[in-house]
């Protein structure tokens, strides 16, 4: 079963993940590490839903390259699927060009989707029998004390060029049951907390506009995008008839 697993932001520093994502939105630290040229932490919200943050290490590498052209924002996407090759042979079938394929190690393999291919997203799909360790987290940033109520993260809004263009990629490739809510095309995957929706427009650049997320208490701070993140929250209001 393919699941939509986390969004993940790129920022200059972690540090400034806590006071928007814990003292706004009230999520609670999951887990964090360091990698070769960057670190990364996740927090969970109502209903299990993640975000991650990626700060750069080092003085090179995709972080830099990224912030220095777009600045902080959402980065990627991250998929688990039961099988990678089979999701590569899927994805070259639809005329995607895969980079970054690594099977070499049998507990994590992952390839991405280039943005310029991927509605203006970097897309990971990984394929990976292990949950990350709930709590584990090297050399955590400071974290707030006062935390209000968890918000419900409902998932990734962004723009496409086509319905064709978004369905390919979001059901085609990646499995997702799709529907139309309010005008957007909308995919979910069972079992998943987060979703995509999509807002079709020919005329404006594609990629991430916002996270939606619904909350059951005053949220401040929506609308603009968070200090250090640059990545707009917005709030949603589900459907009559229950589904995210």
């Amino acid at each position: 079963m393919i699941q939509l697993d986390h969004i993940a932001i790129a920022a200059r520093r972690i540090a400034d993940a806590p006071p928007y994502l814990m003292s706004v939105l009230g999520g609670a630290p999951f887990f964090g590490m360091s990698a070769d040229v960057f670190r990364f932490g996740q927090w969970e919200f109502e209903g299990g839903g993640r975000i991650e943050v990626l700060e750069p290490r080092g003085d090179d590498g995709f972080l830099h390259r990224f912030l220095d052209a777009r600045g902080p924002g959402v980065h990627h996407v991250t998929f688990k699927v039961p099988s990678l090759e089979e999701a590569r042979e899927r994805a070259t079938a639809l005329g995607y060009g895969v980079v970054g394929y690594d099977a070499r190690v049998p507990r994590w393999k992952e390839l991405f989707l280039h943005p310029k291919e991927a509605l203006g997203i970097v897309v990971q799909i990984v394929e990976s029998p292990d949950e990350p360790p709930r709590g584990h987290w090297r050399k955590p940033p400071p974290m707030p004390t006062d935390v209000p109520p968890p918000v419900r993260l409902l998932g990734l809004r962004l723009r496409a060029q086509s319905a064709e263009r978004a369905h390919r990629q979001w059901a085609a490739l990646l499995g997702g049951e799709a529907s139309i809510d309010g005008g957007a095309h909308v995919y979910r995957w069972p079992g998943s907390p987060l979703r995509i929706a999509v807002d079709v427009d020919d005329t404006a650049d594609e990629g991430p506009s916002a996270i939606e997320i619904v909350a059951a208490r005053a949220v401040d701070a929506l609308g603009a995008p968070a200090p250090g993140l640059g990545t707009t929250f917005v709030l949603a209001r589900p459907r009559l008839d229950g589904r995210r």
